[in-house]
């Protein structure tokens, strides 16, 4: 059995290896540690360990978890599909959203985003069409950046990605950050230095995120172990 704190070693040394392959540096990429079904304890033991951003996928789960910890130094992203019923109040207790595929939903994140707020939004793509997973088709994502940064309290930062099995992690990542690059230039240049975001890449694949551009990669597995 190995410890969090070993495990993490191993997952930097993954991270620090893969930068340095990519003439990438270490700070450009962003670690969300992926806390679904992981007990609030290790997610405190994580936190003394240096990670500050984590990522959770069932809302009431992640509610109690946030609560129980009570830390306000930590960053919380949701990364779960997103019921319409729950835009508030994951728009009130979560820092980021990555899985805006759809306008209604960023509307309504806008909308009930506290006054004092501005929610950090990602647009998930599905560049392999993917009928068992969320996201909006290539061919969309244009005119959704479009309307989506329009809105007030959200601050649109790029594209999240969950492939497909099927699809080569090596091609759908660097299809992704294609994508990423084009859209950029869409943006009008007062909302382009908010484009800086490409959140892809797991435990199984980092690596190959990284040499495409990631500047988040979303790891549970690799960091808390096997989900009980």
């Amino acid at each position: 059995m190995t410890t969090l704190a070993q495990r993490l070693a191993l997952l930097q040394n993954r991270i620090e290896t893969s930068c340095a392959s990519n003439a990438r540096a270490l700070g450009d990429v962003q670690l969300i540690g992926v806390s679904k079904f992981q007990a609030a304890q290790y997610v405190i033991e994580a936190s003394k360990l240096g990670i500050t951003d984590f990522g959770e996928n069932y809302l009431q789960e992640a509610l109690l978890k946030i609560d129980t910890i009570g830390d306000k130094t930590l960053t919380w992203h949701f990364i779960g599909s997103i019921q319409s019923n729950k835009t508030r109040v994951i728009a009130e207790s979560f820092n980021w959203v990555h899985t805006v595929d759809r306008l209604k939903i960023a509307q309504r994140l806008s909308k009930q985003c506290p006054s004092n707020k501005e929610l950090n939004v990602l647009l998930q793509v599905n560049i392999d069409n993917d009928p068992n997973k969320g996201g909006v088709s290539s061919e969309a994502c244009a005119d959704l950046v479009s309307q989506i940064s329009k809105l007030p309290q959200l601050k649109l930062r790029g594209l999240m990605a969950i492939l497909s099995q099927d699809t080569d992690p090596r091609v759908g990542y660097e299809t992704v950050a294609q994508l990423h690059r084009e859209l950029k230039e869409t943006l009008s240049p007062e909302l382009r230095p908010n484009w800086d975001t490409l959140s892809m890449g797991m435990t199984q694949d980092l690596e190959q995120a990284i040499a495409a551009g990631a500047t988040m990669i979303r790891v549970g597995t690799a960091l808390f172990g096997p989900r009980e």
